[in-house]
């Protein structure tokens, strides 16, 4: 436990140090510090490389149109020692989708209720999965990947969108969807192409429509993961055997991705793997990186090297989650994306924490997993973060009743704009961020007459709150939910966790609305003003 901090120790000596040298070689067979990154004809890449040079990052995942363009990408990359992957999507049509949907139609995936994605929508317009047990279309992906394999100095392949569509969203996509996904349901669920069912009617047997719960079926799950296996790893032999590496980028863990999205990664033929262990997309807890490196490295394949992969900001939090990773037993890091890096003070603090981490590997050839931790809490109560988050948005529930009834410019003010004005404020996880989202102003898309409500409502919207004990009321499948009263206010309020792949993956709190419109309705907030 002595060396928890280890990476960090590190990295603020290097960044006393001046930090205008090139990239160090590469300790290990891999880059350390990778991003995604989007490419185009057009663009001005020797500058985006050169920046990538001044923030530490030695290897691209990169996302072109035709094997032209990496042709022309890797002769300026080469210039500043950074690898480069074709950053390629497969199951999801990408470059060519318009052009694929039109001809052929038939090669879309279908949901549970029997609907394609040529003529339905799931989530966004962009979501035009292909069916995995269809011939056409594994020659379809194997033709494609040989077109960028063939690319001389291209490092590898990684490949993205390797799966089904989300049967279950991050918890924190919901709200944007107006969806809650505590199960499985029938719009979400694909994989049901004639293709595919007559494939697994013919191994087992049965049609899985025909049961009760076809979501319960763990045949029909795993068949389904086994398709995109197939796929993944008859991908690798062609990659491989062009002398190339073959990486992905797949959901946080093999068993998370395994049940949201039917990729069981663990069992792909992979040189390097960068799960995508967004963790402000599940808990917003930087824990939640922790919990899966640490069940990342006990579930990938063991010949696979493992990164993690995370959002780039700004912030402080970002290090932290550098360093959740790396002591934990990730290899390296990739962000999404170098791009987001706005100032030249966090180019320079994360180019001296790059720096570090090389040298550390540099002395002790290995990666020193600090912590020791190999056993993941899956108990939502020892996680102080999230326990203080949900504090905070309870506190604020009953804050904002309080002064709305004490503001006459706000007490007539229909509930419903009440909910609007705070909906983005509900969607942080400290006070800090919940009074920040409120005095913000929209870019765009939002409401700007709500601003006024906002500034009013920021002057105070926390109350001192006296919770009791939480309560279990309701556990199914990967759910669990608790009940706990506010005593100063009466109010029960409702709270969620979710555990997909056995990780704590996600939470939710709410105030049940029988208890929450009659303390509105206790402090003066008169009945049309609710929704």
């Amino acid at each position: 436990m002595k060396r928890i901090h280890f990476y960090l120790l590190s990295f603020l000596i290097a960044f006393s140090m001046p930090s205008c040298t090139p990239l160090a070689s590469n300790t290990g067979e891999y880059p350390l510090f990778w991003t995604w990154l989007d490419y185009r004809p057009t663009m001005n890449f020797d500058s985006v490389c050169k920046v990538m040079s001044e923030t530490g990052i030695d290897g691209v995942m990169l996302n072109a149109p035709t094997p032209d363009d990496y042709r022309k990408a890797i002769s300026v990359a080469g210039k500043y020692g950074i690898e480069v992957y074709a950053w390629l999507w497969t199951m999801n049509l990408e470059h060519d989708r318009d052009s694929i949907v039109k001809a052929h139609p038939e090669w879309l995936s279908v949901n549970r209720k029997g609907e394609s994605l040529v003529d339905s929508r799931a989530y966004v317009d962009y979501y035009k999965f292909l069916c995995p047990a269809l011939p056409e279309v594994r020659d379809y992906l194997k033709t494609k990947v040989e077109a960028f394999c063939k690319v001389e100095g291209l490092n590898g392949i990684a490949i993205d969108y390797h799966r089904l569509v989300d049967v279950i969203l991050p918890t924190t996509l919901w709200p944007r969807y107006g969806i809650v996904q505590d199960k499985e349901y029938p719009e979400w669920d694909y994989g049901y192409h004639p293709a595919m069912i007559a494939k697994f009617r013919d191994i087992y047997g049965y049609d899985p429509r025909e049961l009760d719960d076809p979501a319960a079926d763990e045949q029909w799950l795993q068949f389904r993961c086994d398709q995109i296996t197939e796929i993944a790893n008859e991908l690798a032999e062609i990659v491989h055997a062009h002398g190339k590496k073959m990486a992905a980028s797949p959901f946080p863990t093999p068993a998370m991705a395994r049940s949201m999205v039917r990729q069981d990664w663990g069992k792909w033929n992979l040189d390097i793997v960068f799960p995508m262990v967004y963790h402000n997309f599940y808990t917003g807890d930087v824990s939640f990186i922790s919990d899966c490196t640490i069940d990342n490295v006990k579930q990938k394949n063991p010949a696979t090297t493992l990164y993690c992969g995370m959002m780039a900001s700004d912030g402080e939090a970002m290090f932290d989650c550098m360093n959740a990773a790396l002591n934990n037993g990730a290899e390296g890091i990739a962000i999404f994306t170098v791009n987001s890096f706005r100032s030249d003070g966090v180019r320079t603090r994360f180019k001296a924490y790059a720096d570090s981490v090389r040298s550390l590997r540099a002395r002790t050839k290995e990666n020193p997993a600090a912590t020791g931790v190999t056993t993941v809490n899956t108990n939502p109560f020892d996680k102080p973060f999230i326990m203080d988050a949900i504090r905070m948005r309870i506190s604020a529930c009953v804050g904002i009743v309080e002064t709305v009834a004490s503001s006459p410019a706000l007490k007539d003010t229909a509930w419903m704009r009440i909910e609007a004005a705070t909906a983005n404020a509900f969607r942080t996880n400290t006070t800090t961020d919940f009074e920040a989202a409120l005095k913000s102003v929209p870019r765009r898309g939002g409401d700007a007459s709500l601003q006024s409500l906002r500034n009013i409502l920021a002057q105070k919207p926390f109350a001192e709150i006296n919770l009791g004990e939480y309560t279990l009321v309701e556990e199914y499948g990967t759910t669990k939910r608790y009940c706990v009263e506010e005593a100063n206010s009466g109010v029960r309020f409702n709270v969620t966790f979710y555990l997909y792949g056995g990780l704590l993956s996600g939470w939710d709190v709410a105030p049940d609305k029988a208890s929450y419109d009659d303390f509105r309705k206790r402090m003066g907030i008169k009945a049309s003003a609710g929704i």
